[in-house]
């Protein structure tokens, strides 16, 4: 065993190694004592870099924001300006009298269906107006007249459709048709 006198001279003699060695005892003992701390520091570091990425994401997609709003805005306003409404019946077929005038067709019989759905649940941005529509007229007038339903200021959908012949002669005079359709507008709620 070690004198006290012996362990100075030693520890004066030996300066860097007993440093050294003190020096790794408490690296070791702080690494035992502080090291369940490590995975939850991991953690927190991977959860700072995912919501820095995400916020540099963020900043660089930001740039375009405002010209993008004012796109969907302008976008939206033109949609808008396209659909119909419910409750105004006659200003909707008005809309089909502009497409007999305009087609040279005849239009035999319309009316706007009540099975309109309800507005209960979730609010609903736009609903399907329904209508039946009976057309007659030749060939030619009748596909115009569906051209231009199919592609005009209203947005529509054609659900059922029946075609009839009223009859023409043998003497090469055209038959007309009668076209009797199942469609929906796009409403407004």
């Amino acid at each position: 065993m070690m004198t006290n006198e012996q362990l100075v001279a030693f520890l004066k003699a030996q300066p860097i190694s007993v440093g050294c060695a003190a020096l790794s005892l408490l690296l070791g003992l702080g690494i035992y004592f502080r090291g369940d701390l490590v995975p939850e520091a991991e953690e927190l570091l991977d959860q700072t870099a995912t919501l820095g990425e995400r916020l540099d994401a963020n900043l660089k997609n930001g740039v375009q924001l405002p010209e993008q709003l004012a796109a969907i805005t302008a976008a939206r306003q033109q949609i808008e300006a396209r659909l119909v409404h419910p409750d105004e019946l006659a200003k909707n077929l008005q809309f089909f009298y502009k497409l007999e005038a305009a087609t040279n067709t005849k239009l035999v019989d319309i009316s706007q269906n009540q099975n309109t759905p309800g507005r209960s649940g979730p609010k609903m941005t736009y609903l399907p107006v329904g209508y039946s529509v009976a057309v007659r007229g030749d060939y030619t007038h009748i596909l115009e007249f569906l051209r231009r339903l199919e592609s005009g200021q209203r947005f529509c959908r054609v659900n059922t459709v029946n075609v009839g012949i009223l009859g023409g002669s043998d003497k090469g005079r055209a038959s007309e048709l009668t076209i009797n359709l199942g469609l929906e507008l796009l409403g407004q709620p």
